[in-house]
């Protein structure tokens, strides 16, 4: 039996994972085998007497810096450099992640996760290693490790057999380019408001061109960057 598709967490918490990857959907995937999840101490590839693994910045300038041997023994550690694993490094620089991106790393075997702490880490190991530093939005977290569990979460979702009615899955924000369309259920009435009339008419394609106007108008008046984009891929 071949092996599941597998993350291998680099961090200096270990003890943040599973996390929410342990629970609803993630977590009786993992449990099933479908997936699997790895965690390597960073610390652990220290070799001071205190298991330093920062240090402050040549040039000076706040807060302190991951050192490059420190971080180059933990991901030689584990990474093999094979074709079918991908070394990422979570950070706030990096290229935004999208679901063409997701779907890419689900295709192979293993996702190899670097979670940076302090004010970064030390572009050489970056450059050396070939990282990929990925950010799943404009704003900064306190470490990659939240960043880690988003990351994983979205590519586990994917993966074949998780999700027992995957054509839903085709329908989904990002999938053709728009925002996903809105939803209801029961009630019918609630504090006044009714459901749109089409969705109860029974007809199969006006609700079909209902949920891709919608679709259309929610991505054209909250994100103008992806109505360009499908705009541009339209004509």
């Amino acid at each position: 039996m071949a092996a599941p598709w597998t993350a291998t967490i680099l961090t200096l918490f270990p003890e943040m994972f599973p996390g929410p990857l342990g629970a609803s959907l993630p977590g009786h995937a993992l449990n099933s085998g479908l997936w699997a999840l790895e965690t390597v101490d960073i610390r652990q590839y220290a070799c001071s007497k205190h298991r330093t693994v920062d240090d402050a910045p040549f040039g000076g300038g706040n807060g302190m810096v991951m050192r490059p041997d420190v971080l180059a023994r933990a991901i030689d550690s584990t990474a093999t450099g094979g074709e079918d694993e991908t070394l990422i490094l979570l950070t706030p620089r990096g290229a935004p992640l999208t679901q063409q991106r997701v779907r890419q790393f689900c295709r192979q075997r293993r996702l190899i996760v670097v979670c940076g702490r302090f004010e970064g880490v030390d572009e050489r190991v970056v450059q050396a290693r070939g990282l990929e530093e990925i950010s799943i939005g404009d704003y900064v977290l306190s470490g990659g490790e939240p960043a880690a569990i988003v990351l994983v979460d979205a590519c586990v979702r994917l993966l074949e057999g998780v999700v027992h009615a995957p054509e839903g899955l085709l329908d989904e924000s990002f999938e053709t380019g728009l925002l996903e369309y809105p939803h209801y259920t029961r009630p019918g009435t609630w504090e006044g408001r009714t459901v749109p009339e089409v969705l109860l008419s029974g007809h199969h394609g006006k609700v079909r061109q209902w949920r891709h106007d919608k679709a259309e108008q929610t991505t054209r008046e909250r994100r103008p960057d992806l109505w360009s984009r499908y705009r541009a891929t339209r004509e």
